[in-house]
């Protein structure tokens, strides 16, 4: 069995994939940046036991992370539990896909596997947009190059900005009110961030495609990508697991190294 974790600024997300390269599990929990090696160890060994996955069937573990002050725990965590070293995906040490931008060593590993990811899904070129902490547009050129991206505020990071600088208005659940005028406070703040993240989506993908080329498929990832893909039209394609689906393309294509 093959694990893929990807260590978000938010959330942490793991996927198990069977011998035949099924996602069998998927799980997602808080990025708490003070959790020690065995906290990682026992949340990690509870999820596989309450899905009745022997922990001995783990052979290997890949990791894409942000934050990096969580890789020492998560990896001693890994060992100590499952046995076996995770393997760290990182901008500077992957081989899978070319990197063309001004500087490929800093991209962020996320982004790099959601790209590989894409590939496979819907080809080249694409656009990758991942609804996250933060809103990531990135851009695969007709070559199978990843050659930058446009990143915007998260959804969630902005209604928390918004309410917290403000003294009266409420957290709001994030979803479409079905009108871009609201008649009471919720709706209007779901009216401006939906629609209005519906309306950057659609210019964004616009201008990429004005230099990637009209035919560039658009995949988006990310827990808030169903919202958006629901009422933006450029969107074609909506896989929640895209990172941890290209983790898995990239080991599976022995490319990249351990750092």
């Amino acid at each position: 069995m093959l694990v893929c974790i990807d260590v978000g600024n938010t959330e942490t997300k793991l996927g198990a994939f069977d011998a035949a390269g099924a996602l069998v599990g998927t799980w997602r929990v808080t990025t708490a940046r003070r959790r020690t090696p065995d906290e990682f160890g026992v949340l990690f060994s509870a999820f596989f036991s309450a899905a009745r996955f022997p922990i001995g069937d783990v052979e290997t573990i890949v990791v894409s992370s942000v934050v990096p002050v969580v890789d020492r725990p998560l990896a001693e965590g890994c060992e100590k539990y499952f046995g076996v070293r995770p393997r760290f995906f990182t901008a500077a040490t992957q081989r899978a896909i070319v990197v063309r931008t001004d500087r490929p060593r800093e991209v962020g590993s996320d982004l790099i596997a959601a790209a590989i990811g894409a590939v496979s899904f819907v080809g080249v070129p694409s656009i990758v947009i991942n609804f996250g902490t933060a809103t990531t547009f990135g851009a695969i050129d007709r070559d199978g190059a990843y050659v930058g991206a446009a990143i915007a505020t998260g959804l969630q990071v902005s209604l928390d900005a918004l309410v917290g600088r403000t003294a009266k208005l409420p957290q709001v659940a994030l979803v479409a009110p079905g009108t871009p005028i609201g008649k009471e406070t919720v709706a209007s703040i779901q009216a401006g961030l939906i629609y209005g993240a519906v309306g950057q989506t659609e210019e964004l993908v616009r201008r990429i495609r004005e230099i990637l080329g009209a035919e560039a498929r658009v995949i988006a990832s990310g827990g808030l990508a169903p919202v958006v893909a629901a009422e933006a039209r450029s969107v074609e394609r909506v896989e929640p697991h895209l990172v941890l689906h290209g983790l898995r393309l990239a080991y599976l294509a022995d490319g990249f190294d351990d750092a």
